[in-house]
């Protein structure tokens, strides 16, 4: 009896079978980071760090440790407990590293940045941790109406040379909303 071999190639790392779930909130739990790869998973994307809300969350500590402390001199309570607080990428590089550890199968970071700076910075840190692979999670909102779409399109082509020279493979997750979608593929190709 012969076995069809669905064996497959996903960003230079041969894989088992091309069954690889996606990034998800299951990822937020090493215990159904093994289920995943018990149930026939050949790896596994975790869920996404997200520059975005690093930087919303620096900004409302800044805010809450610095307003109204000039109204009472005695309000010493105004101080977060900082030991208690995570405002940066700590947590989520901790759980890569501790998914990565704890399988047999290719673990994938996944980020989506909001700036040139973020995306470099945020995809060397992660890179630190071990994962195999890194996907960025790209999506711009065109809101700016003097921005024209090939200016849009060039902002990805950027984000993705910022990144490219890291020592693992990189993926690009984008969206469904480009005018031409063939030619944007060549491009990142």
């Amino acid at each position: 009896k012969r076995l069809m071999d669905i064996s497959t190639n996903y960003m230079g790392m041969k894989l088992k079978n091309p069954i690889v779930p996606s990034a998800s909130p299951l990822s937020k739990d090493i215990g159904n980071i093994r289920r995943m790869e018990d149930a026939g998973a050949s790896a596994i994307v975790m869920y996404s760090l997200f520059e975005e809300q690093i930087t919303h969350e620096s900004m409302e500590l800044y805010y809450h440790m610095t307003h109204g402390t000039e109204s009472f001199s005695e309000a010493l309570s105004y101080f977060v407990d900082l030991q208690k607080e995570n405002y940066g990428p700590e947590q989520y590089l901790e759980h890569v590293t501790k998914a990565r550890q704890a399988v047999n199968i290719p673990i994938i970071a996944s980020l989506n940045g909001a700036s040139q700076n973020g995306w470099l910075q945020y995809a060397k840190q992660i890179q630190e941790t071990g994962v195999d692979g890194i996907e960025l999670n790209m999506y711009y909102v065109a809101a700016d109406i003097t921005e024209t779409s090939a200016q849009l399109e060039e902002r990805y082509f950027q984000t993705v040379e910022s990144v490219k020279n890291l020592k693992i493979p990189v993926a690009v997750k984008l969206s469904p909303f480009f005018t031409s979608m063939a030619h944007m593929a060549k491009r990142f190709d």
